[in-house]
């Protein structure tokens, strides 16, 4: 038990979460904050689920089977090119992984993680007694990793493409390439595609197209706008869904009923959706132009997703801070919140900033507008 809770404590912090709770109690005072930090879309909830929603708030909106609607998972299995059994509708992608990793590892298991990387599989597996083991990437590789990143020794390994926070889509190649090698040194690959449709030119392949036994975790929250709403997917081999499925019967239960009602909804609302990722198209632009107006060009090549991954050893070590101190600075003495890049790189994120693209285009320029302003 004791050791239980220290490891718990050992959980690092989740960076974006934290910079947004510091954001949120300055606006409460008063100030206006431009909120860069977290992968939040502005826009609403579509109107086709909307509607959905107000139509069922009359019904019973109770326990739905642990794996979910079944018109919502024999849709999902449709778009995965899957077995409906094999999709599991969960709380949130959060949920998805914690499902995920619970079911493929045991205590101890070494799990590969990219870094940069988004920070909750990391933390999530020290939270349940596995060993993140950090990958890092870098431009010499586009951000994406090779089998030659691959250590000896793991169990596993989570990809995610389009990433967070770079934006980089592994083409179908290196999709193959990483995969096969997983496969052939027995690595289970859990595939993170939950900014699949946010792309900038052809869809981003999917990895059962070139891995059929990988795990899929995918979620409502970002293409489909519906990060409060909690819901989302899994895709596990045929082996597995039964342990799946009870894990989410004794963790969850099932995902909220009016989630699966309006994510069903949603699925239909494609054109909607489409005029939100030219927005964020727009919106990164105007943030890649506004950077370079700060002196800020370092950037990683964002192919999807709705991040810009930025370099700032020139604003860091000139004054001898990090980039927590930095994003700090920004947010107490200009309003603009972003995320320091040790959220998602222990090694090597001092040295960068990610600014979310999600939100509204005045906004993105106002925010660059300031920190071309800002002086040390």
């Amino acid at each position: 038990m004791i050791e239980a809770a220290i490891r718990a404590a050992a959980v690092p912090p989740f960076r974006a979460m934290a910079m947004s709770r510091e954001a949120s109690a300055l606006e409460a005072a008063g100030r206006r904050i431009i909120h860069l930090e977290v992968g939040q879309p502005a826009t609403p909830l579509p109107r086709l689920a909307r509607d959905a929603v107000r139509r069922h708030l009359d019904s019973p909106l109770g326990y739905t089977n642990a794996g979910g609607l079944h018109e919502l998972r024999r849709r999902l299995a449709d778009r995965e090119d899957v077995d409906a059994g094999r999709v599991i509708v969960v709380a949130g992608a959060s949920a998805g992984f914690t499902l995920a990793f619970l079911t493929l590892f045991e205590p101890g298991d070494r799990v590969g993680v990219l870094e940069p990387g988004y920070p909750c599989y990391r933390n999530a597996l020290i939270a349940l007694g596995m060993t993140p083991v950090a990958i890092p990437v870098g431009p010499d590789t586009r951000w994406a990793p090779t089998p030659a990143h691959l250590p000896d020794g793991l169990a596993g390994l989570v990809l995610a493409s389009p990433s967070n926070p770079t934006g980089t889509i592994l083409s179908t190649d290196a999709l193959a390439g990483v995969s096969a090698a997983c496969r052939d040194r027995g690595i289970v690959v859990i595939a993170d595609e939950i900014y699949h449709g946010i792309v900038d030119g052809i869809p981003a392949p999917r990895v059962l197209e070139v891995h059929p036994d990988a795990v899929v975790v995918n979620s409502f929250s970002k293409y489909w706008s519906m990060t409060g709403w909690r819901v989302g997917w899994i895709v596990v081999p045929d082996s597995l869904v039964d342990t799946v499925e009870r894990l989410q019967q004794n963790l969850y239960i099932c995902a909220p009923h009016v989630s699966q009602v309006a994510a069903l909804a949603a699925l239909d609302a494609t054109e909607e959706l489409e005029g939100h990722v030219a927005r964020y198209r727009q919106n990164r632009a105007i943030v890649i132009d506004g950077l370079a107006a700060a002196g800020i060009t370092d950037l990683a090549p964002a192919d999807g997703a709705f991040y810009v991954y930025a370099h700032v050893p020139h604003l860091t070590s000139a004054i001898g801070i990090d980039s927590l101190e930095l994003t700090g600075r920004w947010l107490n003495e200009i309003g603009v919140a972003a995320t320091s890049g040790i959220d998602f790189d222990l090694g090597r994120g001092h040295e960068y900033v990610r600014f979310s693209c999600a939100g509204t285009p005045s906004d993105m320029a106002e925010a660059c507008e300031l920190i071309a302003g800002w002086t040390p």
